[in-house]
């Protein structure tokens, strides 16, 4: 690796040269940023090269199955992960190249949405760190989710093309390429007295793999792997006598066809094709990861006698739970086992991690799309069934209500989340309230059935990423204080309590969270023309829009604000800058309303000069993890207000609490824990428990019109939502009135908003004690240690995929 700034100039012009053919004068923006990378790519190759890397790599491989990959931007990251920002940015300055410049070059890849995706990208990073073997498997989207704009308040999605000036941190393996097979029909065939199956007449999909690498920090040698498959025809031959005869949709229409399956992530599924698709990409990266998987193994064991001691197939939710039947077609109908050998080598192979108590997220899927889509797979999954039924009849043979809840195929439809509890060997929840709500109500009858699975894995994030890089005004705070080994030990955080009475770092705390206001007020003003004081109080919620995440009762919070002042200007102490950010999905009418409502409340709020600066504010248009970056630093509060019981974890609570900013929320996910670690006295919690929100649920007891006509500022807020108090169409919000009144508020926004907005003021008068609130930010960032991914992968690696940390603290 480069050694100083002129080694790496070298180097950078060579490469320059080599590949652009144009002396660096003449090179664009993008055209430097792509060097670059290509330059780090080739050194860690060449550096790994010369080191004992294959004698030191671990044994058994772990892949991490997951739809979602949202990995963010990665040369930043990178450059401080290898060690050589420095060396590269001044390297770079005497060629008068801003390395800024070169880093706002780069998207944020289009492979995720949220939690979920975020999530797996910090495992992979934390994994690697560890020293762990542990790949990505997913999908390789071309268009991405989409890009959120909005326009007149109204949340539009346009393509994301992240993929316009090509992706230079991937490489395509063509020849690593996988066949999928779809549709078709299966014959059996006796041979010897056995059943062998073929399946024939079938639809193929080339899935071609584009490998990403991830450099772990500290150790560039070890690099894992993201692969990602894109779709293609098996033929890229052009049916030129229809194209002639003038049927171009025709003739192109295949092409279309099989390329779709890799276009965009969530594709719409309100229609049979759209749920045909999202099935077809499902099954898409699980058979081509697998026959990655089992080819790479064979060539290096022979047989797959012993696969699951050498590989751990880790199924991120329900969408890859395929894993489970595609692995046991290819022992069965490929390698030739019998059943029960097949099945006790995919059950010890595959674990699954639950991240959901939504119903409408536990997918299902109607049975005759299965059997038209994947027929093979279908007769797989049935004879699982049969088989699970049998067994539980023998053992439980008087067990109505286990034979109701735990079937795979019922009604018409395949559930896939008992497909994978019955099919894996582990199933672990996120948080412990999520892990105590599968194990005592969700999934209570296979808790009985498979007690011995369930396990807790509190989520983590990387701190590396979300603190070290993303903040690095307070990282070098950090730093200072306590040493660099909290870089390598989220633990060593703790060492930051010393600081408590310190005026001294207190007042370099509140420096750096200033400065960092100041950032972000700087782009609002820039991108919106909207502003904001950074010493008021930065009020934050970003997260993916739905109505359990209740942004909408963070809307009518703003509103009782707002009816305050218009009716006394000084009822509000202090200023509060409210921000939001997150989209919805495409399909989700009633999450867009709530943008809309957001909007529509800035528009009033915003431009009442009556009000001045005791209110603003802000939607961040198209929410990601760079955007993401900039916020979490600057933020105050975090708004983590789900109902109670519906959160399965959150990670972007623990992302605040890494940068200094106190909670604001319900007893939910992690939320739970977060106040384990700090105490009663720096996190602010409010309303109905978990267990509480059961049982009214249970009982039926709650009755939103209570709370309308009990409550005057609430039934003044309402009645707002359907007037003309904010759009000259009186029925804009009508959706969510209804939601409220007429459907007797399924989220209990109603019954929690006394509590909320008395919560709230709380900690608005603790943000007036500017000591107090030091504190207290230098409290959580010294607790969240916990919630470094490190943790959490250390805990996968020992209780789950049974492998060994190479690293050792």
């Amino acid at each position: 690796m480069f050694s100083d700034k002129n080694s790496f100039k070298d180097a950078y012009l060579e490469k320059f040269a080599e590949i652009k053919g144009k002396p660096i004068e003449e090179g664009t923006l993008w055209d430097k940023y792509h060097t670059l990378v290509v330059l780090l790519k080739e050194e860690i190759s060449l550096c790994r090269a010369f080191t004992n890397y294959a004698e030191n790599r671990p044994s058994k491989q772990v892949y991490y199955f997951s739809m979602e990959f949202l990995i963010g931007k990665l040369l930043h990251n990178y450059l401080i992960n290898i060690g050589i920002q420095d060396i590269v940015a001044e390297g770079l300055g005497e060629l008068n190249i801003d390395l800024r410049d070169l880093l706002a070059q780069e998207s944020d890849a289009g492979l995720g949405n949220g939690g979920l995706g975020r999530l797996a990208a910090c495992f992979l990073d934390s994994m690697a760190f560890l020293g762990i073997a542990g790949h990505g498997n997913g999908i390789r989207y071309k268009y991405g989710l989409f890009e959120q704009k909005i326009v007149n308040g109204y949340q539009t999605e346009v393509a994301d093309h992240w993929l316009k000036n090509g992706y230079p941190w991937e490489v395509r393996k063509p020849d690593k390429a996988i066949v999928v097979k779809y549709k078709g029909n299966v014959r059996a065939e006796n041979l010897k007295g056995r059943l062998v199956f073929h399946h024939e007449n079938y639809e193929p999909v080339l899935a071609v793999p584009y490998d990403i690498p991830i450099f772990s920090y500290e150790n560039p040698f070890l690099i894992n792997n993201l692969r990602l498959w894109s779709a293609e025809p098996l033929s890229s031959e052009l049916d030129l006598a229809l194209f002639n005869q003038g049927n171009f949709t025709q003739a192109l229409s295949y092409k279309s066809e099989v390329e779709a399956i890799s276009y965009i992530l969530y594709p719409e599924d309100s229609n049979l094709a759209g749920r045909e698709l999202r099935l077809k990409q499902e099954y898409f990266f699980v058979a081509a990861g697998l026959g990655a998987i089992v080819r790479s193994y064979k060539k290096s064991h022979g047989s797959l006698k012993d696969f699951s001691q050498g590989v751990s197939i880790h199924i991120n939710d329900t969408h890859p739970a395929l894993c489970i039947p595609e692995l046991m077609r290819i022992l069965l109908d490929e390698e030739g086992m019998d059943w029960e050998e097949s099945w006790n080598i995919t059950v010890d192979a595959i674990s699954y991690t639950n991240h959901t108590v939504m119903p409408e997220a536990l997918e299902k899927w109607p049975l005759d799309l299965f059997k038209n889509l994947l027929p093979r797979i279908t007769m797989i999954i049935e004879e699982i069934d049969r088989r699970f039924k049998e067994k539980l009849l023998r053992r439980f043979f008087n067990s109505e209500e286990l034979f109701e809840s735990t079937p795979i195929i019922k009604e018409g439809q395949i559930y896939m989340a008992n497909l994978a509890m019955i099919g894996s060997h582990s199933v672990n929840g996120v948080a412990k309230l999520h892990t105590e709500i599968l194990k005592k109500h969700v999934f209570k009858d296979f808790h009985r059935i498979f007690g011995y699975k369930f396990t807790n894995l509190t989520n983590g994030v990387n701190h590396r990423r979300f603190l070290l890089t993303a903040n690095p005004a307070l990282s070098e705070l950090i730093t200072e204080a306590i040493g660099p080994g909290w870089k390598t030990n989220a633990a060593q955080l703790a060492k930051l309590h010393a600081f408590r009475e310190d005026s001294s770092f207190l007042d370099q705390l509140a420096q750096v969270k200033y400065q960092n206001k100041v950032r972000l007020a700087e782009m609002i003003q820039e991108e919106q023309g909207v502003l904001i004081d950074p010493h008021s109080l930065y009020d934050v919620h970003v997260k993916r829009i739905h109505a359990y995440k209740r942004q909408l009762l963070n809307v009518l919070k703003i509103m009782e604000l707002y009816n305050r002042l218009l009716i006394d200007p000084e009822a509000v102490q202090g200023g509060y800058t409210f921000i939001f950010g997150g989209k919805a999905a495409p399909g989700y009418h009633y999450a867009k309303s709530i943008i809309k409502l957001i909007h529509s409340v800035a528009e009033k709020v915003n431009k009442n000069p009556g009000i001045q600066d005791k209110l603003k504010v802000i939607f961040m248009e198209n929410f990601n993890v760079s955007l993401a970056e900039r916020i979490y630093p600057a933020a105050d509060l975090s708004e983590q207000i789900s109902t109670a019981g519906k959160e399965a974890s959150g990670t972007g609570n623990m992302k605040f609490m890494m940068n200094g900013a106190l909670t604001l929320g319900t007893l939910d996910g992690a939320n739970v824990e977060i106040r384990e670690a700090v105490g009663d006295d720096h996190i602010f919690i409010f309303g109905l428990t978990a267990d509480e929100v059961l049982t009214s649920n249970r009982n039926r007891t709650y009755k939103s019109w209570d709370e309308y006509h009990t409550n005057p500022r609430l039934r003044q807020i309402l009645e707002q939502l359907h007037s003309h108090h904010f759009m000259e169409n009186a029925q804009e919000f009508r959706a969510i009135y209804d939601s409220l009144l007429l459907y007797n508020d399924e989220f209990y926004v109603l019954k929690d908003f006394e509590s909320y907005i008395r919560t709230f003021e709380e900690a608005a008068a603790r943000y007036e004690l500017p000591k107090k609130w030091l504190q207290s930010s230098l409290h959580n960032i010294a607790e969240s240690g916990i919630f470094s991914s490190d943790r959490t992968i250390r805990e996968y690696a020992h209780q789950v995929w049974r492998v060994r940390c190479r690293r050792i603290e």
